[in-house]
């Protein structure tokens, strides 16, 4: 039989379909290409994701796409939508299969039963204690492998249902981790990103650290180099900082979620640090890590945020200098403290303070980037073009066009020339 997969959201979605696809071909199914409108498999699956009402809207609507131009194909739903509402996604009926987080191991034994059967399924059960068992032996049209290593979330910010998606924090073992990297390895990957629902808590369960997790991953051969997903500010202590400093694979990238960069803000939104706390952090990686880039994302919009709080989140943003930033609207979650709260702040304001945040953003990266010019770094190329040139990311996290007869997944290096806003030209040395 053919099974596709469609995942939305997050990196951490993205390793799990890998995942459930690992499984399904070990059990003798065939992988077919996605298209909701001309699908050739025999089970489609959709890994969801909820952390937006709007996410909800685009799943319906895949949903409802899906069975309509292929009305004899199995139809799986799973991931976080159902695990945070189970009720809703049980109600769908366009799904034949409906699972929660907890039972993508159980793919194959339930379209088993509903060949047979021919009755529809809904399995969603709570959270365990411990980490799923997943495993991945390749990163299916990328040169770089997200893994997984963490999963769940104690935190509840006032904005976020993923702590009823995802539970508590679970995390694999450093021993776990390097066995899944050096199959990865073998398989030729280079970079790896270590992913996880709240990255920076990883061991909080296990009585582990990051900087294990890290350790691990650097020690593996084959694997040059390990990039670490969103990270949450407060968990990054400093003798982890300390630890990672001494790995000379780890990237020099850092996203470090901020949020807001107004503490009144901040406090409403439930975050666990101050702006004060925050650019603290900022320099101490900028002292063990000279010229990392750092990264994160900017929330505008949030309830009760005034003119002057905006400004201050603004200002702070500048201040900090960021290399690259994700700019968003607030977008009200259901279920949510914050979907409750007073002072919504309308559209057309979140739409004008998303438009000034994103223009100061763009200065401060092109600043950055533009500081590349004359310099020596290796890139792990990614995206070839058919005048022979490649893009590629440096380990700070820039894309580099340059001309190379290197192939996909090649670490090669180069001399910036020049830099054509956020995009840096290199010639190969």
């Amino acid at each position: 039989m053919k099974i596709a997969f469609h995942t939305l959201g997050c990196k951490v979605n993205q390793y799990e379909t890998q995942a459930m696809r690992h499984i399904m071909e070990t059990g003798g199914f065939e992988t077919a290409e996605f298209d909701a409108e001309r699908q050739d498999a025999d089970v489609i699956v959709i890994n969801s994701c909820t952390v937006t009402a709007e996410s909800d809207r685009k799943l319906r609507q895949t949903l409802r796409r899906c069975r309509r131009d292929n009305p004899h194909a199995i139809l799986v739903l799973c991931g976080c939508m159902p695990q945070a509402f189970p009720d809703t996604a049980a109600a769908f009926d366009e799904a034949d299969i409906v699972l929660g987080n907890a039972a993508r191991r159980a793919l194959p034994r339930h379209i088993e039963a509903f060949l047979t059967h021919r009755r529809r399924i809904v399995d969603i059960p709570p959270h365990d204690k411990t980490i799923e068992t997943l495993s991945i032996d390749r990163f299916t049209e990328h040169t770089r492998a997200f893994v997984k290593i963490q999963d769940g979330c104690n935190r509840f910010c006032s904005y976020c249902i993923i702590p009823y998606a995802r539970g508590r924090v679970r995390s694999r073992e450093p021993e776990d981790i390097r066995r899944e990297l050096e199959t990865l390895a073998d398989k030729g990957y280079k970079e790896v990103v270590l992913v996880g629902i709240n990255l920076s808590a990883y061991g909080q369960d296990n009585g582990y650290t990051l900087a294990d997790a890290v350790d691990a991953a650097c020690a593996v051969d084959g694997i040059l180099r390990v990039r670490l997903g969103s990270l949450e500010p407060d968990f990054m202590t400093d003798a982890m900082l300390a630890r990672l400093a001494n790995q000379p694979k780890l990237c020099s990238q850092f996203h470090l979620a901020l949020q807001s960069g107004c503490d009144a803000t901040l406090k409403r939104m439930n975050r666990h640090y101050t702006t004060a706390d925050y650019a603290a952090l900022c320099d101490k990686l900028r002292r063990l890590f000279p010229d990392c880039a750092l990264t994160t994302d900017v929330m505008v919009g949030f309830p009760g945020e005034s003119e002057e709080e905006f400004d201050a989140s603004l200002a702070f943003v500048q201040k900090i200098g960021f290399s690259r930033v994700h700019v968003f609207a607030y977008s009200r979650r259901g279920g949510t403290v914050a979907d409750r709260l007073p002072d919504q702040v309308p559209s057309p304001v979140k739409a004008e303070r998303s438009r000034r945040m994103i223009e100061t953003c763009r200065q401060s990266a092109v600043g950055y980037a533009s500081s590349y010019i004359g310099r020596e770094t290796p890139i792990l190329l990614e995206t070839p073009y058919s005048d022979g040139t490649v893009d590629g990311l440096t380990d700070t996290y820039l894309s580099v066009r340059t001309k190379t007869k290197g192939k996909s997944g090649e670490i090669i290096r180069v001399r910036i020339v020049a830099a054509e806003g956020e995009t840096l030209i290199g010639e190969e040395i």
